[in-house]
Formats: C-alpha cells, structure tokens, sequence
C-alpha cells in the first residue's frame, strides 16, 4: 500500500514506484487502455486477466453480493496484498474494482476506464469518453479511446519498420481498415467502393498506400481491395510483427475506417492529416464522437481526396495520468 518510504525525494519519482494493477478480462483493446494508462503515470503494473464464475459473469456488474467467490480459477486471482492503483475497465471487471477497493479499505486508488453501469461514486475516478454523457465530480471525460500511442513509441516503431516502406515513392498514406461489428456493416460490397477510391488516390496523387487490415476484415474483403491496388505502389501487411505503429508513424496521412473508436483516436494523436471512412450503420454514440471529433478539426470524412491541415493532436492520455498522478500524490502526502 501506499508508502513515503522510498530512496527518491521527489514525489512525481516516488508517485512511479507505487504497485499497480491491471485487471481485465482479457480483451487485447480493452487491456491496452489500462496499460496506456499506467505507461503514461510512469508505473509498471502487474496484468491481471480474469475469468467470472456464473452468475458473477452473465449479471456484472448488477450482482454485488459475495464478490469474493466471482472469480474462476481459470484466470488470475484477486488476493492481498493490495496494490496502490487498480485500473480496470468494462463490466466484467467492475466485480474486481468493487472487492479490491472495500478489501483495501479504500486505501486502493481505483481508476475505472469506460461506463461502469454503476454509480461512478464506487469507484475513485472514472474515465469515460465525452459522447457518454456522464458527469459527476470524480468523472473524467476523454474526446476519444485511450491507448498506448506515444512519441517514444512510434519513433520506436518506426526505426523498426522503415526499411520495409523505403522503395515506395512518397508521400505515404497510412490505410487502417477495421471491419463488420455490432453497429457496422462491412462487407465487399462496401470495400468495392473503398478501394476503387483508394486505387483513384494513389493514381492521382500520385501516393503509395501502407495497409494494415484488422482481425474483423475478413479476407473476402481483402481480395477486393488487392485486386485494385495492383497496379498502385502499395504495401498490405499480412503476416509477422504488425507495423500499425510504425504506419502512424512514418505516414503523411492517414484514412482510418469509422468502426473503431481507438484506431480514430490513435491516429488523431499523430498531428497527421486524418480521413475517417463512413460505413453503412452506426450508433448514437459513433455519430456523437465521430461529428465532435471532425468538429475539433482532427478529422475529415474521406471522399477520395487528401489535403493538409493543422490541429492540436489529442492529448487524452497526458490530461487523465497527470490527474491520477495527482491523485496519487496526494494520497502519500496524507500518509506521510
């Protein structure tokens, strides 16, 4: 638990050297919010992914009684000691949330990344994007997702990729394409169009075009799209390490297709001209980030052209760790 006995004077030093936990339910998207979030205060946490044993797992977080029996042995356990920070996110980590912060005695700073479909006052900050509509005194909003995106890591990124893109003429247009979900639709009668834009692009520019497919693509789709490019100077990513990063990186634009919400947010904090793909479907709470998004000036909708601008790249992750640094410091002066 939280401590002043450490060999550094300097409480932002002090602040990294506390124990953290990461707790999910094992989603990769979801996981790496939370590790953004620790990355950026500077800690390195324990990653914990957890399984819920029925009803725990069909009723989260509606079901609060007896939270110490919720968790299989499948997955990681949540036993003492106790971490100074806990970050968890989605519903089925809110049953962790819950024990380790009463476990505690509320000594636990718990952070809570997305709708806990809770009342946020059980948890010490919750962190929502602005298009959720929450408010309250311990609620953060973000305009976009968080993740793990920061300078150090796409120059990293880059030196490890560079050579793969360096026979491709300039300038380079980053292409993330995600795919079908709950709200969107996404099939090769939706690509077609894309990807006659995008050949159109690379012609008329003339540009070369750095793909990166996503696991919801689907490869009924890719076809499409390599039967286009065929002739355009291009390169898909389709086996080994995934230069995503790297793509964000070293690329002079970007267009992005609207189904993710943390593929727009990642590539709007690159400072880099971003064009979002409209796809047939939706959600109130797609077209309220989306519409604020382009209304902040980070993003344009993608109608086959490409032009710069300048905007202040989206800082999210800066804004919520130097708030839970904050937090946490102040937690050590009242220990002290």
């Amino acid at each position: 638990m939280i401590t002043t006995d450490t060999k550094s004077n300097n409480p932002l030093d002090r602040a990294t050297q506390l124990s953290c936990w990461v707790v999910t339910d094992g989603k990769i998207g979801m996981e790496n919010q939370c590790l953004g979030l620790a990355e950026a205060i500077g800690i390195t946490p324990v990653v914990k992914r957890i399984k819920l044993r029925s009803p725990w797992r069909q009723l989260s977080p509606y079901l609060r009684l007896g939270k110490r029996f919720a968790f299989s042995r499948a997955g990681d356990q949540i036993t003492p000691p106790w971490p100074d920070l806990l970050i968890t996110t989605g519903r089925l980590s809110v049953p962790a949330a819950l024990r380790v912060r009463n476990a505690s005695g509320r000594r636990t700073l718990c952070v809570h990344i997305q709708d806990p479909v809770l009342d946020p006052k059980r948890f010490d900050l919750v962190v929502v994007p602005r298009h959720d509509d929450m408010t309250g005194p311990n609620v953060m909003t973000t305009r976009g997702a968080l993740h793990r995106v920061s300078p150090a890591m796409l120059a990293a990124e880059a030196e490890k990729f560079r050579a793969q893109f360096a026979h491709l003429p300039r300038p380079w247009v980053a292409v993330l394409i995600g795919g079908a979900n709950a709200v969107y639709q996404f099939s090769p009668r939706e690509m077609l169009p894309l990807a006659e834009q995008l050949a159109a692009l690379g012609r008329g520019m003339p540009a070369s075009l750095l793909v990166t497919p996503s696991r919801r693509t689907g490869s009924a789709n890719m076809v499409v799209l390599q039967a286009a490019l065929v002739d355009i100077p291009h390169y898909i990513w389709d086996a080994g390490p995934n230069p995503y990063y790297a793509m964000l990186a070293l690329a002079d634009y970007v267009v992005v297709t609207c189904d993710s919400v943390n593929m727009v947010s990642e590539a709007c904090t690159t400072g880099k001209p971003v064009y979002v793909v409209d796809l047939p479907g939706g959600s109130e709470k797609f077209t309220k980030f989306h519409q604020a998004i382009c209304d902040d000036g980070l993003a344009r909708k993608f109608e086959g052209r490409l032009e710069r601008w300048n905007y202040q790249p989206l800082n999210d992750m800066e804004l919520v760790a130097a708030r839970v640094k904050q937090m946490l410091l102040e937690r050590m002066e009242q220990a002290a």
